[in-house]
């Protein structure tokens, strides 16, 4: 009788260590601890270190038994020497980063985009899409010296429609969705892949101002497909997903997860 073999998990993660900013709460909070409950060594990171604290911690506490292990690194990713600090964290723990996932985001402003702002425009492009690209340059060489990684941006739906109350949001969310398609063509030779995962509505802190609105709500509960929400979970899946081997040839593609909003787009029922 020949050896039984267990099946390979195409989501393990074992081995990995990844970067999550904005990963003490939502739909950051949720990829850290998958990705840990998959086996990776994880950083959390957000701007207060208390809770940066607190998210570890429970990390820590939640997944050891599966292998998963968590930093805390306090940072403002709209500030470089932050950004630099806690690439330079994770590399001092670990000595590499195979997958880093740019969550964190902002949109501090809500009207025409003609009205916006100079000063919040600019804190929303800083954020949104000049991070990214800083941390793209911080990690992608190391990647590409140990032969790959992976770079997701958590985008948006809302990067590929207009909007009359977000639209400088929008706007850096589709710039988004360019960065990961410049990064393919700069990078995947190294086999470095780049994508963004865009979700439409989901229930977290950062979009209580669109999920509590009952307009909003009901006309996303009539369009969605699927008739809910999104859960941070739904997203986190697919962050594993991208980094682990089930992923190796997605590269340069913007995922959206929605529900099924855009296939049934203008059906109310």
């Amino acid at each position: 009788m020949s050896e039984s073999r267990k099946t390979p998990d195409m989501f393990d993660l074992s081995g990995q260590v990844a970067v999550v900013t904005g990963s003490t709460k939502g739909i950051g909070k949720a990829i850290a601890a998958r990705m840990a409950q998959h086996g990776a060594k994880v950083v959390v990171s957000s701007r207060k270190a208390d809770v940066v604290e607190a998210v570890t911690a429970e990390i820590n506490r939640d997944f050891a038994a599966n292998g998963g292990e968590a930093i805390g690194v306090p940072a403002n990713i709209g500030r470089r020497p932050e950004c630099e600090a806690l690439v330079a964290a994770a590399m001092d723990k670990w000595g590499q980063i195979d997958t880093f996932v740019a969550n964190a985001a902002i949109n501090p402003y809500y009207g025409p985009l003609h009205e916006i702002p100079e000063e919040a425009f600019a804190k929303i492009m800083s954020t949104n899409v000049q991070s990214p690209i800083w941390f793209s340059g911080l990690v992608c060489p190391q990647m590409a010296a140990r032969g790959g990684g992976n770079f997701i941006v958590i985008s948006s739906i809302g990067g590929a429609y207009g909007d009359p109350k977000i639209g400088a949001y929008c706007l850096s969310k589709a710039a988004d969705m360019q960065l990961v398609r410049n990064m393919t063509v700069e990078w995947g030779s190294a086999n470095i892949r780049a994508n963004c995962v865009a979700p439409a509505l989901v229930k977290t802190d950062f979009a209580r101002a669109l999920w509590e609105n009952p307009v909003r709500h009901e006309t996303a509960l009539m369009t969605y497909p699927l008739k809910r929400l999104g859960d941070p979970d739904d997203i986190a899946g697919i962050a594993v997903m991208l980094a682990s081997r089930a992923g190796q040839w997605i590269c340069g593609q913007t995922l959206i997860v929605d529900g099924g909003m855009m296939a049934g787009a203008g059906r109310f029922e």
